[in-house]
């Protein structure tokens, strides 16, 4: 027999959360989280996520053991201010009994129900800045800090459930020798001359930090326009700040200034944390953040985060700029792998920004999606 039971105890929330390290023991390409990391994700009081939306965070359990999981969410500035009348679901996992998946599903529905919505979709995390999607290719590929990795029956279990993809995605990799900086070179000296740009680099973290809450203003003004993005809150811009930008190596940070000091496009470039998050079982004490620390100054494997442009800038070659940054950086630091994040398969304009370093697309996820009846 199934039982769901809601995990809200700090100790419940714990063993929500370390449901897929047993899960997955045994699979080398899964990547853990860091669990104190996660509990302050799931706290009410601390992730200003929880301004806008509810979750709930539930177990499913067989003869007392754990057996799956899933969060139900809503993101009331989605359901409001866009009119999506959707409910949300993430940090899904389960073993392969689609009646487990069927059970936690349920608990998402009954949210969904309740508020009047129509529709459910996932898996995804509260905004944009979440991880998103269920793999549906590349399960022999290791995965990162910032997407959800799965087993292959995820997916068969929301079609056999009556859901349809949603969304599709796209992750590609390409190695640095690819990058052949003839290609943004000339662009690169023609955009900063004719628009009086200037690239803005950075040595320490602490030069990066009064130039955030710029970037994120921006990020919100490049992506506005996508149907599916909500905006980063001030709140979010410190939580951010305080749990994100220390992870990230500044000089991977880039940024393009006009002539008048203000930020019309900016790039933030992750090392790759995968090999240090699996030395470090989850925890940062006592050696894992050691493990972190040392990915972070020499990783030679990179993850493409975020690029945002101006709409103003945007389809001006802006992005040569940026390029040339980190062909320099990467060249002096020894980079030899480059990887995408996840990014809309029917996204043409942000594929076409990188098809001269020939990537090769090694993952596909999606998002499912069902009707409320």
């Amino acid at each position: 027999m199934i039982t769901i039971k809601e995990a809200i105890t700090k100790s419940e929330l714990t063993a929500y959360i370390k449901f897929p390290f047993s899960l997955y023991k045994d699979n080398k390409y899964w990547i853990p989280p860091i669990i104190a990391d996660e509990l302050e994700t799931f706290d009410k009081t601390k992730n200003p996520a929880f301004e806008d939306a509810e979750a709930y965070f539930f177990l499913a359990y067989i003869d007392n053991s754990i057996v799956g999981r899933i969060a139900a969410i809503i993101n009331w500035k989605e359901v409001k201010n866009q009119q999506k009348m959707k409910v949300r679901f993430g940090w899904f996992d389960t073993i392969d009994d689609i009646e487990v998946t069927k059970a936690l599903l349920e608990k998402v529905y009954e949210l969904g129900r309740k508020n009047n919505l129509e529709y459910v979709e996932g898996p995804m995390g509260f905004s944009n800045l979440d991880k998103v999607g269920v793999l549906t290719e590349g399960f022999d590929e290791i995965g990162t800090m910032i997407t959800w990795y799965n087993h292959p029956y995820y997916a068969d279990h929301f079609e056999k459930l009556g859901y349809i993809k949603e969304k599709e995605y796209i992750e590609s990799k390409f190695p640095f020798a690819n990058v052949k900086p003839e290609f943004f070179k000339k662009a690169n000296d023609l955009v900063k001359k004719r628009y009086q740009l200037a690239p803005l680099n950075f040595k320490t973290t602490k030069e990066i930090m009064p130039h955030v809450d710029k970037m994120f203003d921006l990020f919100n003004e490049s992506y506005a326009s996508l149907s599916s993005f909500v905006a980063i809150s001030d709140t979010q811009k410190e939580y951010f700040k305080k749990n994100y930008i220390s992870f990230i190596n500044p000089e991977y940070v880039k940024f393009v200034e006009d002539k008048d000091h203000n930020i019309v496009a900016f790039s933030i470039v992750m090392p790759d944390f995968a090999e240090a998050l699996k030395k470090s079982k989850g925890k940062l004490f006592p050696f894992g953040f050691l493990h972190l620390l040392r990915a972070k100054k020499q990783s030679k494997s990179v993850i493409f985060y975020l690029i945002g442009v101006h709409p103003d800038y945007q389809n001006k070659a802006v992005t040569a700029i940026i390029f040339n940054e980190y062909y320099e950086t990467f060249t002096e630091k020894g980079i030899i792998n480059c990887f995408r994040t996840p990014e809309l398969a029917d996204n043409a304009a942000s594929i076409n920004l990188w098809k001269h370093f020939y990537p090769v697309i090694h993952k596909r996820r999606c998002t499912f999606r069902k009707e409320l009846s």
